[in-house]
């Protein structure tokens, strides 16, 4: 079976995500038996192993868990879902927190012993849950919504107020590498995104130091959201960000990687900003589980707890200019022209170079490169850039990066085609359908002006370095003696 992460990182067949190294260097406890030798191993009619001893007796042994954590620690691979155990990133983990709340409701304990459970629904899984179900966007939002109410969750929000924090830390970020490129700054051009966690996983375990001053700081929108939901909502709600379990809805399994990062987990606290990820797959099989369709679930609302007051005219989902992976090089470009530049009507076209993965934006003034930016979307673009990078032949100034073939909207979790088409065609008609929605200008969004001033003190605040901006690190090569064969 294919791993279900990144669907760009196989090195094999530039299909997948690559796969698992022949060592695992994960160190395994191995407690010594006082029994006499003359034990026996045998597989159990359920498949686990037991060890039979001479004197009769049997002892079934336990199996290995290799979690989230210890393949980010890990150089020996970048991970397979088939090879690793997710043991708090899974729709049975999610579906136990809600059968427990549920079940605590029902004896009456105290509030403070049930979780508040909170669901942000991301732009991307939805249109590949719509397309699934033949229903508008609009129809699946409010759908989802009821779905997961009916399980047990206190809230559902979509992720338009994180994407557009991030779209504007990320600009900010680019303007000020921009300026200070020439004097030796230590955060380099070309800025590469970093909302793509496959993509960060992999430079971080295969190029480490040489990369990591390329990549934007900036927290993806689930990480954000995580910050919103853990230490903004909470507060508000007057509750601890450890009674408060987030889920998120995304069109990815690495997302769940990301989610699992230690740099997204707070030790005083002991929680973790996004505590499960779900994916449209992984929603498809929840419904499958409940013998339920979408059409079958009664609607119920968004909440926009960030607003203060409701508008009649709200829209249920919004999308942004640019790419369906969340059009950071639209906005940024423009961001970039109009502040460095003074250009504010410029026309922006993105044109395919080597393959449609691939595609190039320029903006000229009397003969002049100003800025050149770039899309690539799958491994062996990215593989291209990273080589320009190291021969110093890199003509960009940004480089939008998603490790799966054409962007989020066929992200390695998205529901696959069901009347035979290839994924390309499917990303392709989700993709119009995205260019169809709403779409939110984050400069003009009165709730993160809001926000900046009331819940982060200021744009250039602690609180907001803390919650807006993040860190990646090397992963060093082990050679461990004790490495585990698989």
């Amino acid at each position: 079976m294919a791993s279900r992460f990144s669907g760009a990182l196989q090195l094999t067949n530039l299909d997948d995500f690559i796969t698992p190294s022949q060592e695992c260097i994960k160190p395994v406890e191995i407690k010594k038996s006082k029994n006499k030798p003359g034990t026996k191993i045998k597989i159990q009619d359920d498949g686990s192993y037991a060890e039979v001893l001479e004197s009769g007796p049997i002892n079934k042994l336990q199996k290995v868990e290799i979690t989230l954590a210890d393949c980010l620690a890990c150089s020996g691979c970048i991970t397979s879902a088939e090879s690793v155990l997710v043991t708090q990133q899974s729709q049975e983990e999610l579906l136990r927190v809600f059968k427990e709340k549920t079940d605590k409701q029902k004896v009456y304990l105290g509030e403070e012993n049930v979780k508040f459970i909170v669901i942000s629904l991301s732009v991307q899984p939805v249109l590949s849950l719509a397309e699934r179900y033949n229903l508008t966007p609009e129809q699946t939002v409010l759908k989802l919504a009821g779905y997961f109410k009916s399980m047990g969750a206190d809230m559902v929000l979509d992720m338009t107020i994180a994407e557009d924090f991030s779209l504007i830390e990320s600009a900010k970020e680019f303007v000020e590498r921009f300026k200070t490129a020439e004097e030796g700054s230590k955060n380099q051009l070309p800025m590469l995104a970093s909302s793509c966690p496959g993509w960060v996983c992999y430079a971080e375990k295969t190029h480490g130091n040489f990369i990591l001053p390329y990549i934007s700081v900036t927290k993806s929108p689930q990480q954000i959201m995580g910050s919103l939901v853990k230490y903004h909502l909470a507060n508000m709600k007057g509750i601890s960000p450890e009674q408060v379990y987030h889920v998120t809805l995304m069109p990815c399994y690495d997302k769940k990687l990301e989610a699992s990062r230690e740099d997204f987990y707070n030790k005083l606290k002991e929680t973790r900003d996004v505590d499960c990820v779900i994916t449209a797959i992984e929603l498809e099989q929840m419904l499958v589980h409940h013998e339920k369709s979408l059409h079958d679930i009664e609607d119920q609302e968004i909440e926009k707890p960030f607003q203060h007051q409701k508008k009649e005219n709200d829209e249920v989902l919004l999308g942004h200019q640019g790419s369906g992976s969340g059009g950071y090089a639209d906005f940024i470009f423009h961001y970039a022209a109009k502040t460095l530049f003074q250009e504010t009507n410029v026309k922006l076209e993105f044109k395919n170079l080597r393959n449609p993965d691939f595609q190039e934006a320029v903006l000229e003034k009397d003969g002049k490169v100003l800025l050149r930016f770039a899309i690539a979307n799958g491994f062996r673009n990215i593989q291209n850039l990273v080589q320009k990078l190291k021969r110093g032949k890199s003509p960009y100034h940004y480089v939008e990066v998603m490790a799966c073939p054409t962007g989020c909207l066929n992200g390695g979790a998205q529901i696959r085609p069901q009347d035979g088409t290839q994924p390309r065609e499917l990303a392709l008609k989700l993709e119009t359908e995205y260019y169809k929605l709403p779409k939110s200008n984050p400069e003009e969004n009165q709730v993160v002006n809001d926000l900046y001033k009331s819940w982060l003190e200021g744009e250039n605040s602690d609180k907001a370095t803390s919650y807006l901006l993040t860190k990646y690190h090397e992963i060093e090569k082990m050679n461990a003696a004790i490495s585990i064969k698989w």
